[in-house]
């Protein structure tokens, strides 16, 4: 590989193929000796379209030569999909990409054998949490990692993740790594963090720009009605985008939501058409006619005025035409969420970002991060077409000072450590990287926010203190017991800590988790979401979960209460109006029926519900045993499926999911035994094709069969009395883990936990001052959503 060169052939001829052009451009040339000619880790802060992707391609060509596996952290999980498409020009070279994605998903043998892993920080974070494991053991074989947008350490959602994970690779591993940014001014704390040598770091400015960039901030007069404000700021991005486009531009403007790409774009052809604005679109034949192939049919309409709309929503195919269309020019104007901007390079003349502040289901009303509006207006400018990019934010006049100095004097990079210090704390004494005091000091100068504090010390409440801070966040974690230690300093996870590291749980909710497990009480101690004497409700896992932390900045509007309170009635009156909205949509999953009102932000409140539950299933199977566990497993069944309580057991038959689980209810059939008992024949009389009906039967059979049988059980005891029995619990079909529990009158005998075949349990029949003694067998799966099997026998006493 030779590095004097800005050509591609010359510099890197084994791989040249695998780029889509012949020389690199100046910024490329000057940062090239240091990514192929030197091992040192590499941070190059450039502005955004000046080609920083050919630089992370450099890095790993040079890690493949030399027999190396690379490791390419992305953004998004939609960049990583399409990276694995984009470079099949390595596949086609001999090399294998695999893309890392859902723990289901993951092919071990596959990932092993990769050369180059495409991961999101989250899921490396994952990863390499598991390091351990033989799934995920390849992620400490890895010897470059190149991080896209390393300024995403500034995010306030996900920045500590990115933070952590580097650090804690390169304690595993310590592979080289590559760090990429859009212009940053601290870069120089950025390659202290990750020991870039000053002949490593590179700070390229706007003269970089392969297109000038024009940039400012236009206000609007906004009212009392924020669904009318979103209009004013849309006229007032097209009387900004209109110029460039009746010049034969192209204009690219950022919205809140998906659902408001899709008005947005409606909206702006009706004005277009109102101020005759030409649209060459209009008159192309050929537009029309592909038109007609895309699936979206709101996009097929529009997208022949010339205007497009762009979202993760949207089909791959329909994506995929968009963006072709708007590098042709045939789309004049497109409305996108701000994924487009972390993802496809998609520049356009002039850019706008109509909406500086956008909902977020678990934080309510928030603004844009500044990384997103300069990752935005990056995109404007489109090289080779434009002789100057145009980039502004429409915002209301009290924004208007915030913005204008983002955008003359940038955005320095923060940690997001502190805020999470303690979690993710826990999480390395969890996984046993950190295990004494020590290690916990030299982990910490391992992190951004270690450097960053020194740094900056004026911005960091500890400062130079960081040791103390560490030190009092130690603690805190053995007051809380989550983590243990001992008379030499060394540390080492509890089980609370463990689980809640496991889980990525925020401390406050795993403590409310094991209080529940505990019997001590639910997240507010209200009584309605407690454990009680017979064991935790189905209202408790409810209520605790509703009320986890990770919840406490959802919002309900006043037309969401209305639809709250049709769901719960009087259910949780007292809890606080997000809380008690997280509380309802779980209510209606489980119902499989949710109000319109509230199904803009049921997805994702749902999606992490459902973590939070296998979560708190986990913690009730750990400190309560498997009888609690059952619950939370059956609340998870029902709140994925949205089943009855009655038929919620046959989601335990694999394969088998709401759809099916209703038609087999209604049916009559609610459970794997009534399943097996009906056989293929009574199957198919219900709906399921034969080859489907034969696969149901099969799993349902290995699914357990439990019967009690009492022996030599009596019917009488004499007063004063007391005799001994046995009574054999059967499981006649598949192996899983139960609780055996033996109660008289309601009181607990016995109750073992155990992997269930056949157990014989003592039972003492004593004849004491009731008449009347009711013995209950009760066999519960944590695992599996069954409702618990339960065989009674009457003693009368004489």
């Amino acid at each position: 590989m030779a590095t004097g060169t800005s050509s591609v052939a010359e510099a890197v001829p084994e791989f040249a193929d695998a780029f889509g052009f012949d020389e690199f451009n100046r910024m490329q040339s000057e940062a090239l000796p240091a990514v192929l000619g030197r091992d040192d880790n590499v941070v190059v802060s450039a502005p955004t379209a000046s080609g920083k992707t050919a630089l992370a391609e450099l890095a790993i060509c040079r890690t493949l030569a030399n027999g190396g596996t690379a490791l390419f952290l992305a953004p998004l999980r939609a960049l990583t999909n399409e990276k694995e498409a984009e470079w099949d020009r390595f596949e086609s070279l001999g090399y294998s990409v695999y893309v890392v994605t859902g723990e289901r998903d993951l092919n071990p043998r596959r990932a092993e054998r990769a050369d180059i892993l495409v991961m999101t920080p989250e899921k490396a974070d994952s990863a390499t949490r598991k390091h351990d494991s033989h799934r995920y053991a390849f992620v400490t074989d890895v010897d470059c990692c190149v991080i896209d947008e390393v300024h995403l350490l500034d995010s306030d959602t996900r920045g500590a993740v990115l933070e952590v994970t580097v650090s804690r690779l390169r304690r595993l591993c310590d592979p080289r790594v590559v760090a990429l940014s859009a212009t940053m001014p601290n870069v120089e704390d950025v390659a202290a963090w990750l020991d870039a040598p000053d002949a490593c770091t590179f700070q390229f400015g706007d003269e970089y720009r392969p297109v000038p960039l024009h940039a400012g901030v236009e206000t609007y007069a906004n009212g009392d009605n924020a669904f009318q404000d979103k209009y004013r700021r849309l006229y007032r991005a097209l009387d900004l985008a209109q110029p460039h486009i009746e010049d034969g531009g192209q204009a690219l403007t950022f919205v809140s939501s998906r659902q408001d790409t899709v008005r947005a774009a409606k909206k702006a052809r009706d004005v277009l058409a109102e101020r005759d604005v030409a649209m060459g679109a209009r008159g192309d034949y050929d537009l029309h006619t592909e038109a007609q192939e895309l699936r979206n049919d709101t996009l097929r309409q529009s997208v022949v005025d010339g205007v497009g709309f762009h979202h993760a929503g949207l089909s791959r195919e329909d994506k995929n035409a968009v963006e072709r269309w708007f590098k042709e020019g045939t789309v004049q104007l497109l409305f996108s969420t701000s994924t487009l901007a972390w993802g496809v390079n998609l520049p356009a003349r002039c850019v706008v970002i109509r909406d500086t502040k956008l909902h977020d289901p678990l934080e309510g009303e928030v603004d844009m991060s500044p990384l997103d509006v300069l990752q935005m207006l990056g995109r404007a400018g489109r090289p080779g077409y434009d002789e100057t990019g145009y980039a502004y934010v429409v915002c209301e006049s009290e924004d208007a000072d915030r913005y204008r100095t983002l955008l003359r004097e940038g955005k320095e990079i923060e940690s997001r450590l502190a805020g999470e210090l303690d979690a993710h704390l826990n999480a390395e004494i969890a996984l046993g990287t950190i295990s004494d005091l020590e290690d916990v000091m030299s982990w910490l100068e391992t992190t951004f926010y270690y450097v960053r504090a020194q740094s900056a010390p004026e911005q960091y409440q500890f400062g130079g203190k960081l040791r103390e801070r560490v030190r009092e966040t130690l603690q805190e974690l053995v007051d809380g017991g989550f983590v243990e230690t001992d008379a030499e300093l060394r540390v080492e996870g509890t089980p609370l800590g463990r689980l809640a590291s496991k889980f990525y749980l925020r401390l406050e909710t795993a403590e409310a988790f094991k209080r529940l497990a505990d019997g001590v009480g639910g997240a507010s101690g209200d009584a309605t979401a407690s454990a009680t004497e017979d064991g935790v409700t189905e209202a408790a896992v409810l209520r605790t979960v509703a009320e986890a932390a990770e919840f406490d900045s959802v919002s309900a509007r006043r037309d969401e209460r209305d639809a709250v309170r049709a769901v719960l009635g009087s259910e949780g009156d007292e809890m606080e109006p997000g809380n008690r909205k997280v509380l309802a949509i779980l209510r209606a999953a489980m119902d499989g029926t949710t109000p319109s009102e509230l199904q803009s932000d049921a997805w994702v409140i749902r999606q992490n519900t459902l973590r939070m539950v296998a979560a708190l299933r986990e913690f009730l199977d750990r400190f309560a045993g498997p009888r609690a566990a059952n619950v939370a497993c059956r609340v998870e069944a029902r709140v994925e499926n949205g089943i009855s309580d009655a038929a919620v057991g046959l989601t335990a038959i694999e394969g088998v999911g709401k759809g099916r689980a209703s038609k087999l209810a209604a049916e009559g059939l609610t459970t794997p035994a009534d399943v097996v008992e009906a056989g293929v024949a009574g199957l198919v009389d219900a709906g399921l094709s034969e080859g489907l009906a034969e696969r149901v039967v099969e799993q349902a059979r290995d699914l357990p069969v439990v019967t009690v049988e009492w022996g030599g059980f009596p019917e009488t005891v004499e007063r004063g009395a007391s005799e001994m029995h046995e009574v054999t619990v059967h499981n006649d079909g598949g192996g899983a883990k139960a609780e055996v529990r033996v109660t008289v009158n309601g009181v607990e005998m016995s109750s073992e936990a155990r992997y269930l075949g056949e157990a014989t349990l003592p039972v003492g029949v004593f004849g004491g001052d009731p008449d009347e003694l009711e013995f209950r067998v009760e066999v519960a799966f944590a695992d599996l959503p069954l409702h618990p099997v339960t065989e009674t026998r009457t003693v009368e006493v004489k």
